[in-house]
């Protein structure tokens, strides 16, 4: 009985095999992609940088400025210092890359669907990265814009990321109160790979020729988290809820100090 069992079975993975030969190439391709995607490690769920060790790069492996851009670096450090922080965030735009890996202090969730990776931050607005794996190449002149144009593949156990088009306001940040805008034509690739079970590791070549001497190498850590992200908007504190003159429910701005910042009791 067990003899037939077992050649029942070895039968029917043979007539399964002529089967999907015989659905033609797009089943046949969707297989192999579901195998090759099994081969390599599930990064897909949410992550939690490790500020602690954002903290200690901070001193321990500092960009490799240029002789005219290291005296800024060095005055907003100092300016950071004295409580008076330069905000590389400013006006609620998007961390941008490479900011997004490199001081991101909110949770992020990673998608993996076919053809790409997504990446969604939790706050300070469109905090979105689009990785294409599905074998595409840079387009030949692509619109700059904050997150760049990405394409990644895995190598192994490594997801691969090539990241070129970020514009040039761009930050390349230390902290969320020292940066310098990259100033265009930079150049970023990541090996994103499991430093061990639950830990993310996003090994980076950060290559700015107008700011930098030479590329940059630094690594970044993040957590696996059970957390789920959540809608995160950074001046939603300046509002508070109200009603229009036809009776619709709207934020209204909060009034502000003689200062000029937002009082938030009113």
């Amino acid at each position: 009985m067990t003899r037939r069992t077992g050649g029942l079975l070895a039968l029917a993975i043979v007539a399964g095999a002529m089967s999907l030969a015989a659905a033609g190439p797009s089943v046949a391709a969707t297989a192999k992609s579901a195998a090759k995607k099994g081969a390599h490690p599930d990064i897909s769920g949410t992550w939690v940088p490790d500020t602690g060790d954002q903290r200690k790069q901070v001193t321990s492996n500092i960009p490799p400025w240029l002789p005219n851009i290291q005296p800024q670096f060095d005055h907003w450090t100092a300016e950071e210092k004295a409580g008076r922080p330069f905000l590389v965030l400013k006006g609620c735009l998007p961390h941008a890359m490479p900011a997004f890996m490199l001081i991101m202090h909110n949770a992020f969730e990673i998608l993996e669907t076919p053809g790409r990776l997504t990446f969604l931050g939790e706050g300070e607005g469109n905090n979105l990265r689009r990785i294409y794996t599905d074998g595409r190449k840079h387009p030949d002149d692509p619109d700059a814009n904050l997150f760049g144009h990405s394409v990644g593949h895995w190598e192994g156990d490594t997801m691969v990321i090539d990241t070129i088009a970020v514009a040039p306001e761009a930050f390349i940040a230390v902290s969320e109160g020292v940066g310098i805008p990259n100033n265009g034509d930079m150049h970023i690739v990541e090996r994103i790979h499991l430093a061990k079970p639950g830990v993310l590791a996003d090994d980076m070549v950060i290559t700015a020729p107008h700011v930098l001497s030479a590329p940059w190498k630094t690594t970044r850590y993040y957590t696996k988290s059970n957390y789920e992200i959540l809608e995160g908007e950074c001046a939603v504190g300046n509002f508070r809820e109200g009603k229009d003159k036809d009776g619709n429910t709207v934020y209204i701005p909060r009034p502000l100090n003689a200062d000029g910042t937002v009082k938030l009791a009113d």
